[in-house]
């Protein structure tokens, strides 16, 4: 499984917050959305990411409130991408290494979306269920030696 049919089957729609908005707008965002990232777009071009990780830990024991701090303050300039060609494995093994739950998907610079780790886990439990039924319907169906 590659990472375009996990996108196919999550949808492509992205939710984006611009870099000067403040951190309190994005945190109300993201609760109304439910939703644990937003991209953050600048002049069209995706200039970072935000998690609730770097929320938490742009407020942990410092006097700043979410209201005096902007997005840009507090975002990941550089996140970890991964492409659409990319297999579920890699894809795992990527995120667990970086630590990273939510990953930009990225074709020739263009964002195609956002995959989350839950999404892989879906992906992967969906894939096995059916390989599951075939290979039930497979054994079920089974040739026997009388029937040979």
């Amino acid at each position: 499984m590659q990472v375009r049919e996990i996108l196919r089957v999550k949808g492509g729609t992205l939710f984006t917050v611009a870099p000067q908005q403040s951190l309190a707008f994005a945190v109300d965002s993201m609760a109304d959305l439910d939703v644990g990232s937003l991209v953050v777009m600048d002049g069209g071009k995706m200039v970072g990411m935000l998690t609730f990780r770097e929320v938490l830990m742009a407020l942990k024991g410092k006097a700043a409130t979410a209201e005096s701090l902007t997005v840009g303050d507090v975002m990941v300039t550089h996140p970890v991408t991964a492409y659409p060609d990319m297999e579920a494995n890699d894809l795992r093994r990527l995120m667990i290494e970086k630590r990273s739950r939510y990953l930009p998907v990225v074709e020739e610079g263009t964002l195609m979306g956002v995959i989350s780790f839950l999404d892989v886990a879906k992906a992967v439990l969906e894939e096995q269920s059916f390989e599951n039924k075939m290979l039930k319907s497979y054994i079920k169906n089974w040739p026997t030696d009388q029937e040979a």
